[in-house]
């Protein structure tokens, strides 16, 4: 079923009754999208998109037109939240436009690998620079990828909370706004860029490779979908939320990419393996490392955190319709929350990163995750679609604008990352693939059914 939009309180779709009310607001829900987009890759990818831009110009634009696409998907995803809103999210919209068997292997797909995928590298990420810190030695990083998701997902299943993840975000865009100081510090002292270099007319192929670093820069807004059931506003809540997320984000990485130019040049920054951290060197010395370190970590343990929130509402709205997996599927209502659906993506989350302690971290769960979320994605795109005409009936309190140009955008960019992820990934993504034949394989035991027209 579709859960209306104006009233306080709706159902779950759990079999037990369970209330889920509409408490969240449209800033809450913007707050939680940006924490979960919002992660340490702002701290790396500028650089890989320097390489590729060939001006500064360049780079400019590529950062605005990543922020215009996903803008372009924002608007696609308002309309399917207002229409169709869900604590499942994209699974609910799969669901109603290809049947509950390919959302359910959507489903599976977030719990085994797309979210859980991520929590586990963000653990990484966390455990790399804890590392630098205090150094446990090799294992170090996997130490720390565990601990912090132990404690992420111990502190979700014992509340969720409006003011401690505003807190969390408001940390994380303090660190990118230190980056912004130490340049405006170095224009007060009349210091030039490190390397500006000459740079070089921007080539199709160096703007298309450019593109894809910062979409994925940008990538996870979509989860935020999840909370359409919950935003007080059923009607604009959904939309006022995305659309302030994506303006936020265009606007801290715009000015991330000037501070970074501005301290070490075109050249400098195209040649940096850890940008962020030159720039802090370079204006306030080598001191300036630690803190760093630890904004680092901020901003990973707040995707951390919000990837947590928003997994596991998928994954509670699939086991919801399946009586098998009827634990799974209930809603807590003291902590008005997934609790059951949480618990087991962190079990999940937890052996994946002993996946990543055993072979590369980072790069085997970034390869690990990729394919799977753009391809997706993609079906994402072409629901919206679907459901126009198969629903026709139904009230949209919001209509995308330019109707089918930007899902057609939408879709064929998403389709672009796909076609990317897949050329330069490693052996993590056929692991990734191989988990996903599991879903199907699952498919034929629990056997979920149909869609409700």
């Amino acid at each position: 079923m579709d859960l209306p939009g104006p009233p306080s309180e709706t159902l779950a779709p759990d079999g037990a009754g369970a209330v889920i009310r509409r408490h969240k607001s449209a800033a809450y829900v913007a707050i939680v999208t940006v924490g979960m987009v919002v992660g340490a890759g702002i701290f790396k990818s500028p650089a890989l998109v320097a390489s590729n831009a060939g001006s500064e110009a360049a780079i400019y634009i590529l950062w605005t037109i990543g922020g215009l696409i996903s803008l372009a998907g924002a608007l696609c995803y308002s309309e399917l939240a207002t229409a169709f809103a869900h604590p499942g999210g994209d699974y609910h919209f799969l669901e109603r436009a290809f049947g509950r068997r390919f959302a359910f292997l959507f489903a599976w797909a977030r719990l085994a690998v797309i979210n859980t995928g991520a929590i586990a590298l963000l653990g990484f990420v966390i455990g790399d620079y804890m590392n630098r810190v205090v150094d446990l030695g090799s294992f170090g990083p996997a130490i720390y990828a565990f601990a912090s998701v132990l404690i992420a997902t111990a502190l979700k299943l014992r509340r969720e909370g409006e003011a401690s993840d505003s807190a969390m975000v408001a940390l994380e865009m303090l660190g990118l706004l230190t980056l912004a100081a130490a340049a405006i510090w170095l224009e007060v002292r009349d210091i030039a860029p490190a390397d500006p270099g000459e740079g070089s007319a921007p080539t199709l192929g160096g703007l298309g490779y450019g593109l894809v670093f910062v979409l994925l820069a940008f990538g996870g807004w979509t989860e935020s979908a999840t909370l359409s059931a919950e935003v007080k506003d059923g009607e604009r809540g959904m939309v006022r939320a995305l659309v302030l997320a994506i303006a936020i984000i265009t606007a801290l990485y715009l000015l991330t990419a000037w501070a970074m130019l501005r301290g070490l040049g075109l050249d400098g920054l195209a040649a940096s393996d850890a940008p962020a951290a030159d720039l802090m060197d370079r204006a306030f010395g080598p001191q300036a490392g630690l803190v760093l370190a630890i904004g680092v970590v901020a901003a990973a343990f707040t995707s951390l955190n919000a990837t947590i929130i928003v997994g596991a509402r998928t994954t509670f709205a699939a086991a919801a319709a399946i009586p098998s997996l009827g634990w799974a599927g209930r809603w807590n209502e003291r902590t008005q929350s997934p609790r059951n659906a949480i618990l087991l993506q962190g079990l999940i989350s937890l052996a994946l990163v002993g996946l990543g302690a055993a072979y590369q971290g980072f790069q085997t769960l970034v390869d690990y995750t990729a394919p799977i979320y753009w391809m997706f994605l993609i079906a994402s795109g072409f629901a919206l679609i679907r459901l126009r005409h198969k629903f026709p009936d139904q009230p949209r309190p919001f209509r995308v604008p330019l109707y089918p140009v930007l899902p057609l955008v939408f879709t064929l960019t998403s389709g672009a990352m796909l076609v990317s992820a897949i050329l330069y990934v490693g052996a993590g993504a056929w692991f990734g693939i191989a988990v996903l034949g599991v879903g199907a394989v699952l498919l034929v035991w629990l056997k979920p059914g149909r869609a409700a027209a």
